[in-house]
């Protein structure tokens, strides 16, 4: 997954986010992002929009797993009856 600059739209979203908010975000970053943030190639109101970006990806790719695992459930379910 490779992300080089946050979107406009996940850097106000990063601003507006509470001081207990952001340390959670900043405790879930790992691997590279975490480390530009350390060597100062990003600011940390970057570092929270890339992982809120990041964040709403894996989110957006879990629902689709669990809507398709869903789906086949049913499926199985209802030709089992």
């Amino acid at each position: 997954m490779k992300i080089k600059l946050a979107s406009p739209e996940y850097l106000e979203k990063a601003a507006a986010l509470s001081r207990e908010d952001a340390e959670r975000l900043f405790a879930r970053m790992r691997g590279k992002l975490s480390r530009r943030l350390d060597t100062g190639k990003i600011d940390s109101l970057e570092a929270i929009a890339l992982q809120l970006t990041i964040e709403d990806m894996e989110l957006a790719e879990w629902r689709q797993r669990w809507s398709e695992l869903t789906d086949r459930e049913s499926n199985r379910s209802q030709s089992g009856q």
